[in-house]
């Protein structure tokens, strides 16, 4: 049975592995069938559907370090810009996850590690955030691995306060990550306050970084643009 959505985790974390700030936080997401995505999830898991769809997200923020307790750690050094090509998944115990196929971030030591240790898609690249009143600029250039140039920016002007609905809660409240690790399927918990959300009017978008991950592009404009001033995030440790 699946999980229902909820605002906060049904499985608090009691040991931190890592802690992180996502801050200035961008969510463009487009509404395909599970079908199209199924085969980019990991063993053991299944496209997550919202009245019979699935999403791609692009992700674009800041990352700051907080700092973690004992167990194993994520990869982690100093301050750097991201940007993530997601998908949503739930596995055979009902747990819903995001499953990652591309984290592009500006710091190559945190995208080493992270290849080897964790497994995740990690990509070195250019990037930059720019903030300019209420409009932030993301731009992103991807240096390695191939297709090395591949690009993004993305423009967006944050409105008001906004109370999740079905569409954002089941989009943003995610509380793990599904990973392919050494041939077999890891669940990596993790726990943060609720989402404060904000309406986001999307100004510019153009993006190759859906496409460089091997993704069918979306046709027509992202069907939800939400922006979050960021939360503090921690992971726990990894599981079946």
């Amino acid at each position: 049975m699946t999980e229902p959505v909820t605002p906060l985790t049904p499985r608090p974390v009691r040991i931190a592995s890592v802690g992180q700030w996502w801050r200035d936080v961008t969510f463009l997401h487009w509404a395909v069938p599970p079908e199209s995505v199924a085969g980019f999830l990991p063993a053991g898991t299944r496209p997550d559907t919202l009245n019979g769809l699935t999403y791609i997200g692009l992700v674009p923020f800041r990352m700051h370090p907080i700092g973690g307790t004992v167990g194993p750690r994520l990869p982690y050094v100093g301050t750097f810009c991201e940007t993530n090509v997601r998908l949503y998944s739930v596995d055979e115990a009902g747990r819903r996850g995001v499953v990652f196929l591309s984290l592009d971030a500006s710091r190559v030591v945190p995208v080493m590690g992270a290849r080897i240790s964790s497994r995740l898609p990690y990509k070195w690249s250019s990037m930059r955030l720019k903030r300019d009143g209420d409009v932030i600029t993301y731009t992103c250039r991807r240096l390695w691995p191939a297709p090395r140039g591949a690009s993004s920016r993305v423009v967006v002007r944050v409105g008001p306060a906004v109370e999740p609905d079905e569409l954002s809660r089941f989009l943003t409240a995610r509380w793990g990550l599904h990973v392919s690790w050494y041939g077999r399927t890891i669940y990596l918990p993790n726990d943060h306050p609720e989402w404060r959300l904000h309406s986001a009017e999307l100004l510019e978008l153009d993006d190759e970084l859906v496409a460089a991950a091997g993704l069918e592009v979306p046709v027509g404009p992202p069907v939800s643009v939400l922006h979050s001033p960021g939360v503090p995030v921690r992971f726990g440790v990894p599981s079946k």
